[in-house]
């Protein structure tokens, strides 16, 4: 005779009931048009669950379980509540795309059970990492430089932990900002992966870490970013926020498949960067003076050119702020949007949207503006319109990817500019690069001699008139040497090189003969204008920088 089980009997009616409300969820979905979803059978991403508070999702019965930059997949019971819409109006205000799935009871509460691990880490918004002023105080006490940095991640990255795995993807990007680098490098190899900084425009490793680590920590930056996971084997780009008390800062995520992995460029723009003013960007006294006629005229181009990291967009940006007032309409057209400037209207290109160049700059005319800048002159349809834009009585800005001021005129003709619209455009024409600042603490001085004396001496033999030419004789130069407080390169921080020339009625005229770019450089030497190297070579000789510096950047 067999024995009643009411244990067993408990479960397997608590089974059918289970079943019972999956197959009614089920028809239920069917019936609206709604996905179902049982939550049994995915992963429930915490960070995304977290966005709701627990109270508040439970009261609505809803989670929401996963997320891929700002599009959330939201499980609800019942779509039409009151609670369920007000939450889904928040969640779109805070622009968010979610999208409803029907789900049971029963599995709504496996996703409530993901709060208690929720609890113990940090919650953080999907696209968004805030991080604490404590946090960062204690961070940019701790971390000088990237030996301390490598010393406090190296445990983090060791341990393969997931919440290690996020904490060190917020203490990475805390360094970054108390550093002062402008890129965060992740790169996987055969065996390991690495982790580098972009300091004052050079490149210094910081860790080397185990691959498990480094898929992890794709991971995490993957879904900060709203980048999609099953992707590898194709470019994807993002974006997401660092929150500093008041404060934001944006970072946009590149990823490049390679044979071992993605690799994983993060820029950091700090709008410290561009919280410079006009005077401060390093120009000789006669450029500056040049440039700031050019910023009075109501009409016309100005143009700067230089290679990526070169400082174009801090100086145009640095432009834009000495002209904002009440009575001047200033519109942008960027690609992306680097750095967000108050009293300015800044739209970004958009090419699947079908806003770009072109289309944007054809918009901004209608709207009235008095300043223009536009991000880059890539094809002939953007520059056409920016030239005309500049003939009909607007102050149009933009960037070229040329090597010197020279290249701009042969850039222009050769994307199918008219030449004897070039002249009467262009009001100025400029190139730049940035050099690093010798450190203070530790450059050493030493007598100029040798072949270091002789380069010098050839270049300032041509050194224009408006500058006086220095005494060469006893002069001493600045070298770099590396201690703590440079994290043991030598320099701390940048400053730009300039060359600029005016489009005058000589210019005009030798536009209309589709000039080379040497026939350019000769008028511009004619006319006076200082080159790269010249103006690098006074900084050197000023002890701003050291000579090796400027060859590196624009070469001997």
């Amino acid at each position: 005779m067999s024995t009643f089980n009411e244990q067993q009997t408990e479960e397997q009616l608590q089974a059918l009931h289970i079943k019972e409300e999956e197959d009614l969820v089920q028809l239920l979905a069917k019936r609206q048009g709604i996905p179902y979803l049982d939550l049994s059978a995915i992963a429930i991403d915490v960070d995304a669950l977290t966005l709701i508070p627990e109270q508040t999702a439970r009261e609505a019965v809803l989670a929401v379980v996963q997320a891929v930059g700002r599009k959330l997949k939201v499980a609800v019971r019942n779509p039409d509540t009151d609670g369920v819409r007000a939450i889904l109006d928040e969640l779109t205000r805070k622009r968010y795309a979610p999208q409803l799935f029907l789900a049971s009871h029963h599995s709504l509460e496996k996703a409530w059970e993901r709060y208690k691990e929720a609890a113990k880490t940090k919650p953080t918004l999907v696209g968004v990492v805030a991080i604490e002023a404590e946090a960062e105080e204690r961070v940019a006490a701790e971390i000088k430089n990237t030996a301390q940095l490598a010393a406090a991640l190296q445990p983090m990255l060791v341990s393969e932990d997931m919440e290690k795995i996020s904490q060190s993807v917020d203490l990475i990007l805390a360094s970054a900002l108390a550093l002062a680098a402008s890129d965060i490098h992740i790169q996987p190899s055969e065996k390991n992966a690495r982790l580098r900084l972009r300091l004052d425009g050079a490149l210094q490793d910081v860790v080397f870490f185990n691959l498990k680590s480094y898929r992890l920590l794709l991971s995490r930056i993957k879904l900060l970013s709203g980048i999609k996971f099953n992707i590898q084997n194709r470019a994807q780009d993002g974006r997401f926020t660092i929150r500093l008390g008041k404060s934001d800062i944006e970072v946009r995520t590149s990823m490049l498949p390679e044979p071992y992995g993605e690799s994983v460029v993060m820029r950091l723009l700090n709008p410290k960067t561009i919280a410079i003013e006009l005077g401060e960007l390093g120009m000789q006294p006669p450029v500056f003076k040049k440039i700031e006629v050019e910023l009075t005229k109501p009409n016309g181009m100005i143009l700067t050119t230089g290679p990526t990291g070169s400082g174009k967009t801090t100086t145009l940006y640095t432009f834009l702020k000495k002209l904002i007032t009440p009575d001047i309409n200033i519109i942008t057209i960027e690609d992306p949007i680097e750095y967000h400037l108050a009293g300015v209207t800044q739209t970004q290109a958009d090419a699947s949207a079908g806003y770009d160049f072109g289309n944007g700059l054809r918009s901004i005319l209608r709207q009235d503006p008095d300043v223009i800048l536009v991000g880059e002159i890539r094809d002939f349809e953007t520059a056409e319109i920016a030239m005309h834009a500049a003939l009909t009585g607007h102050l149009v800005f933009s960037t070229l990817h040329t090597n010197n001021a020279a290249g701009i005129v042969p850039r222009l003709l050769d994307l199918g500019i008219k030449a004897n619209i070039l002249g009467p455009a262009i009001n100025l024409a400029m190139a730049q690069r940035l050099v690093r600042r010798l450190c203070p603490a530790c450059a050493t001085q030493a007598p100029l001699e040798g072949a270091e004396r002789e380069a010098i001496t050839a270049h300032l033999a041509s050194l224009p008139a408006p500058y006086q030419k220095p005494d060469l004789a006893q002069a001493t130069v600045w070298h770099e040497k590396g201690c703590d407080k440079c994290n043991n390169s030598g320099f701390k921080g940048r400053i730009g090189i300039f060359e600029v020339f005016l489009v005058d009625d000589e210019a005009e005229r030798l536009f209309l003969t589709n000039p080379a770019e040497a026939d350019v450089r000769a008028f511009a030497a004619r006319q006076g204008m200082l080159t790269m190297q010249q103006d690098g070579i006074l900084k050197v000789l000023a002890g701003i920088t050291s000579w090796a510096e400027v060859g590196r950047v624009v070469g001997e």
